[in-house]
């Protein structure tokens, strides 16, 4: 499967969340189509990593992106968490990490262990569910996929109350059980510096129109 499809779908269901929580936040509607943003980025990253011919290239890219990403990420939620491309960008460094250490099991759990802490210690937007979610999507199976995220899914109701997370699902469903519709979507052109820009410019220009209506 072509990872175009998937970064529409991303950048779609992203764009539709963002206005729902900026100016519709008690419509869930939005909320709910959005649920389907975040496993659709992961999944992209995913490939793009397994992919790359350049690791530490891709990496920084991500790195880059995440600090360029943190202040209209603050304007448009008027938050102090830090952006989820800085979530993803540690998520990433942890499959780096994990990829040093095959074989290693206990080594491995470790490293684990500790992005998990570091990611809910501090306020990372998603914290610990995105890298879960991302060492499901990069070492389970498809039909596993599917079960380990509904495990995940679950087990984030009772740990943080979030029950539209379970929409969330929809997005491994829609990539497991219907690759056909994916493979369709891929005809769709979407240039490298949108997909690379799309984080950071949205969430500026959300700023921008929500401060200019509110002044």
């Amino acid at each position: 499967m072509k990872v175009i499809s998937i970064q529409f779908l991303a950048m779609l269901t992203m764009l539709i969340d963002h206005i729902g929580v900026v100016w519709h936040p008690d419509e869930t509607a939005w909320r709910v189509i959005g649920r389907l943003a975040m496993p659709f980025y992961i999944y992209a990253m995913v490939i793009g990593y397994s992919r790359t011919r350049d690791v530490t290239r891709y990496l920084t890219r991500v790195g880059i992106l995440a600090v360029i990403s943190q202040i209209p990420y603050q304007l448009a939620f008027q938050v102090l968490e830090i952006n989820v491309i800085a979530t993803l960008f540690f998520c990433l460094l942890t499959l780096l990490m994990l990829d040093s250490l095959k074989g290693k099991l206990l080594a491995a759990a470790s490293v684990v262990a500790a992005a998990l802490i570091l990611l809910e210690a501090l306020p990372f937007d998603y914290g610990g569910y995105a890298l879960l979610l991302m060492l499901t999507y990069r070492y389970a199976t498809p039909h596993m996929m599917v079960l380990l995220h509904l495990a995940l899914n679950v087990f984030s109701i009772f740990y943080k109350g979030w029950t539209l997370q379970l929409f969330s699902l929809l997005s491994t469903l829609w990539i497991v059980y219907m690759p056909d519709l994916m493979r369709s979507m891929d005809n769709i052109r979407i240039p490298r510096i949108l997909w690379r820009g799309f984080y950071p410019v949205h969430l500026l220009i959300i700023a921008v129109v929500y401060y200019a209506m509110n002044t």
